[in-house]
Order: structure tokens, then C-alpha cells, then sequence
């Protein structure tokens, strides 16, 4: 590693001696004198305008893509919605005068908009029903890592999507030498299992006891003596809890309501009293900039669901996908998408087939994509912004990088990098990427 950090530094040394001996030679350059090795590299450079390469390395050699393929997961499902799309939380009235909340898995949906929607059921009413039929009750993707269950920006997904399915949690110090306190924003049934103590700093793990139960969380660890710590925890029943918070605004609206929520479908004949809706603006803002993965699979499932006329699920997502490559002539030989936000190593993809996307759809996606100062691009290649649109990923082991650069010389190119290597520190992995991009922009 100490070879690839001195090579990098030093890079703008040799960039300035290298003769002019045209693009190739120049990103060749810097891989070689980078230290990594070029079987862990895949390249793929295609002029924006023509489709012609510009340069590849290994670029059908199957990679997991992380993020970055929310570029191909996201672009097809927005295309299927429409820009005018919302997402709509429900309220219809039957023949019987049953209430019925039709569900749309509204990753924007709060406690607060409950209580919006509850406000139109008479106070007499003694049953509520729901229709989650929007998408399936598959939380989760597949390949996901159980011990990710824990990760705020991995939580559950389903039709009950309510406060981003996180709930908070505060350790608050108590005097030193003696346990901390742990309190929660909402009524939840979570047990903890409390080892911290007060001390001078703050060092703990939350771990759940999954061998005993999901909803028991072990907290063990250090809480500094003058500083609370305030930790988002995923919800681990994105159901039961959308119940309750239900339920809370029931009460307190006085509604005369069992607290019983029957399963049932909105029929033609119903009567819709009111709705709630959210901008799928935001929703495309939080995916390609903010990169967030329960939005990106609950928009992959909705798309899915629109476009097969069925309750959505990842199966008609990828069929929503496939049916889009086959109409664009995008040959899918040799990648595997098994999941819509690339959490899974078990996704695989090639440059090669992300740069010719990249190709399909550039008149809608280039506009949508961060540039340098934004999103997950906020700290990173700031001489490039308007330069570059570009969407980031990492996983273990893992960083790619995909988009659009236009150089000094005013040429467009679609990219994509893709380093899969654990001899390489995740930062020197992204150093390498800027590299061949300033490359690019410089002598493209």
C-alpha cells in the first residue's frame, strides 16, 4: 500500500512529463503506476455521442456494481412511473361504510400524516381496514448480511413503510461508574439488555440477541458522563409498528375503533374520501444523490407492480428491467441484478454494459445525477463540478463510480469504474478514481 500512496502522489509529476500519446496511453499510465493490480480493475469509456470505446479494461469481467446500480434499478423504474407519479396513502369508504386506508408505500409517510388521514373516520366507526397490496411482504433482499440488520441506512421495506421504519434511541449518562439510561421516541416492544456504564467516553455496540429474539437488543459499552448518544435503530416489524402508530392516532382523534385491522382490497365500488401524497421528486433526489437503499427497492417494487399490473415485487421489477434492455438492444449476457439498491454481492455487473445504459438514457439521467459538491459526491473532485454527473458505490472490498464527464475539450464520454480488491484501502480506492477521471477531463 505504501507503493500505491507514493505513486499517487507523484502522479502529477509523471502526468506532466507524459507525452502526448493520446487518452489510452494516459489512463494506462496511471494504472500502472498506481500499484493495484490490473486483474482487480474494470474499465469501460465510451464517447457519449458516437458510442464508440475510448478505452476498456477487462470491461465484461462481472463485478458487483453496489450503488451504482441504482443507475440501471432506479432509471427503469422512474421511466415506468412517469415524472407526474405520487406516492398516495389512501382513505376509502365501502357500501357498509367500512374505512379502509389503502397503503402505497410511501417511503415519506410520518406518525404526523396518520393523523391527517384518521381525521375523516367518524368517531363512531369501530373497525379500520387496510390494503397493503401494493407491493409484497418481502422485507428484505436477497444476500442482504445479517449482521447489517442493525444498519440505519439498510432498514426493512413493505407496503407499512412509516418514519423511514427507524425509531430512535438515546443512552443518557447517569453518574459515572453506574449504568446508563435508555429511553425510546415511541411506544415500541424492545427490550434491552443494558451493559453500558458512565465513563469518561463514549464506546459502545448494539447488537441484536436474534438467538433469543429480534426485538431484544444488547447495549453494552461506555456513555460518556456529560453527553447523551441518540442512535436511529431500523424497526425490526415495519408492521407492527405502523399499527400502533395507527392505532395512536385513532385514540387520539376519539375514534371508537377496536384497534383490529382486517386485510382486505379496495374494490372499484369504493368511495376515496382522502389522500395523502408525496413527490416522487424526492424520491429520485434520495436515490442518485443521497443513494438511499429502502427508497430504491420500494420504488423498484411499485414500478414493477405498475408495470405487470400485480401486486409489485423485485420479480416484476426485473422483468420491468429486462423487458426495458430488450427494447433498447442492451444484451444483459453476464450481469445478475438480486436486489435494487446493490447492497448484495450477489449482484453482478460489467462496465461495459453500465457505460452502454449509460448511452440509452442519458437525455433523462445526466440531468438527475450529482456533480461534484453534491450527494455522495459533497467532498470529492470539486475542480470537476458541471464536469461530472456521477453515481458512487461501495462495499466491502469494493468502489465503482458511473456516469458522465464532459472534458476541457467540450467531449462527452459515459464511465464506469469498478475496483474489486481488499489490498487497497477504501480511500485509496477513490483516489484511484479520480485519477482516471481528471485523466479524462484533462486529455479526453
Amino acid at each position: 500500500m505504501k507503493k500505491f500512496i507514493i505513486t499517487l502522489v507523484s502522479f502529477f509529476t509523471i502526468f506532466a512529463g507524459t507525452a502526448r500519446a493520446g487518452l489510452k496511453a494516459d489512463i494506462s499510465n496511471v494504472i500502472n503506476t498506481s500499484g493495484i493490480n490490473r486483474g482487480s480493475i474494470s474499465i469501460s469509456v465510451k464517447n457519449a455521442n458516437t458510442g464508440k470505446s475510448v478505452y476498456e479494461l477487462n470491461p465484461r469481467t462481472p463485478i458487483s456494481p453496489a450503488s451504482t446500480q441504482k443507475i440501471l434499478t432506479a432509471t427503469t423504474a422512474f421511466m415506468t412511473l412517469g415524472d407526474d407519479y405520487k406516492f398516495s396513502t389512501k382513505l376509502y369508504r365501502n357500501s357498509n361504510n367500512e374505512y379502509t386506508i389503502k397503503l402505497g408505500a410511501d417511503p415519506y409517510l410520518t406518525s404526523k400524516d396518520l393523523e391527517k388521514i384518521v381525521k375523516f373516520i367518524p368517531k363512531e366507526q369501530n373497525a379500520v381496514n387496510i390494503d397493503a397490496t401494493i407491493i409484497d411482504d418481502n422485507e428484505w433482499g436477497e444476500g442482504w448480511q445479517w449482521d447489517d440488520d442493525l444498519n440505519p441506512l439498510m432498514p426493512k421495506f413493505s407496503a407499512y413503510n412509516l418514519d423511514k421504519n427507524l425509531m430512535e434511541i438515546t443512552i443518557s449518562p447517569g453518574m459515572r461508574g453506574y449504568p446508563a439510561e435508555i429511553t425510546q421516541n415511541v411506544e415500541y416492544p424492545i427490550t434491552y439488555i443494558n451493559k453500558t456504564v458512565t465513563d469518561k467516553v463514549t464506546k459502545y455496540t448494539i447488537k441484536r440477541q436474534n438467538q433469543i429474539s429480534p426485538d431484544i437488543l444488547l447495549i453494552d459499552g461506555k456513555i460518556q458522563y456529560d453527553k447523551s448518544a441518540i442512535v436511529n435503530i431500523p424497526i425490526n416489524n415495519p408492521k407492527k409498528y405502523f399499527k400502533m402508530r395507527l392505532s395512536e392516532a385513532i385514540i387520539n382523534h376519539g375514534i371508537s375503533c377496536s384497534g383490529i385491522y382486517k386485510d382486505v382490497v379496495v374494490s372499484d365500488n369504493d368511495k376515496l374520501i382522502s389522500l395523502l401524497s408525496h413527490s416522487i421528486s424526492t424520491a429520485k433526489k434520495d436515490i442518485y444523490k443521497n443513494s438511499n437503499n429502502m427508497v430504491s427497492e420500494t420504488v423498484f417494487k411499485i414500478a414493477g407492480g405498475m408495470k405487470s399490473n400485480q401486486t409489485g415485487s423485485f420479480e416484476n421489477g426485473l422483468e420491468m428491467f429486462n423487458q426495458f434492455c430488450r427494447e433498447h438492444s442492451l444484451d444483459t449476457t453476464g450481469i445478475k441484478l438480486v436486489d435494487a439498491s446493490g447492497v448484495s454481492k450477489n449482484n453482478l455487473m460489467t462496465a461495459d454494459f453500465m457505460t452502454e445504459f449509460l448511452l440509452k438514457v442519458q437525455g433523462y439521467l445526466e440531468p438527475e445525477l450529482p456533480t461534484a459538491g453534491e450527494g455522495t459526491l459533497s467532498n470529492r473532485m470539486l475542480y470537476l463540478k458541471g464536469f461530472i454527473h456521477a453515481k458512487t458505490g461501495t462495499l466491502n472490498n469494493i468502489s465503482t463510480i458511473a456516469g458522465y464527464i464532459t472534458t476541457k475539450k467540450n467531449q462527452r464520454y459515459t464511465f464506469c469504474i469498478m475496483i474489486n480488491n481488499p489490498e487497497v484501502s477504501p480511500g485509496n480506492k477513490k483516489m484511484f478514481e479520480e485519477y482516471i477521471l481528471r485523466t479524462i477531463y484533462t486529455k479526453g
